[in-house]
Parts: structure tokens; sequence; C-alpha cells
């Protein structure tokens, strides 16, 4: 699945517990009609994927849904989800890297065409 948007806030990274868990979370607002605040999170060692991202680029995040499960001292179970990035891509990269050739209506015509002028390619 994925994410697209523009970044409203990339958090630092927090590490957890004595196993060096590491968390990373970043807010994408998507633009539709009715834009969504979408928080992502990238852990352990995909935190590092923020780190040449800033706040008002659109991107397109590879996500994944998580799911799990809590039972609470009174014994209720409770139901946490989670999305899970795991790649992130700058779109303002791809549109800004355009073609190099001109478009075809800023080409004079030719004029000088020879009928005798063949293509001399030998296959």
């Amino acid at each position: 699945m994925e994410v697209q948007g523009k970044i409203k806030m990339i958090g630092q990274t927090q590490t957890f517990g004595s196993n060096g868990f590491r968390k990373r979370e970043v807010v994408v607002t998507t633009e539709e009609q009715y834009p969504q605040h979408i928080m992502v999170e990238f852990v352990q060692d995909k935190c590092e994927l923020l780190d040449n991202y800033a706040v008002g680029q659109p991107v397109k995040i590879g996500v994944n849904l998580r799911g799990r499960e809590w039972v609470n001292p009174q014994g209720e179970t409770k139901y946490f989800n989670s999305i899970q990035g795991w790649r992130i891509e700058n779109l303002a990269a791809q549109n800004q890297g355009g073609s190099a050739v001109p478009p075809a209506d800023q080409f004079e015509p030719a004029n000088n065409l020879n009928d005798e002028d063949y293509d001399d390619l030998p296959f």
C-alpha cells in the first residue's frame, strides 16, 4: 500500500527499552477533496530514511498496516493499529526531472528533403 501527500511533520527518533527499539514518526497530509493527516511510523533501521526529507515536500510512502491485540490488567482485550513505513520517495524530484528534449512544436519543419537521399544502413 502507499500513502501520498506533503510532509506536515517529521519527529525525532525515539529509543525505547533496554533492547534499543527505535521509532520515528512522520505526518503526511493527503491532497484530495478532504485532506487527511496520516501518521506513519518508521522503525529500527528505517528511521534514517527520513533524514533527507523536510516539511512541505511531496512524498509517496510505501506502508504496511500492522495490528496487535493486548489484554489489559482487568482482562479486557484491546486492539491497536499502526501504519508502518518501509520506503519513501520524493515526488518533487520526479516532477523536476523533465525531458531535455524540447516539445515538437518548437522545431522548424524540414524543407530541404531530397527524395534521392535514402537510409544507408546495412540491414
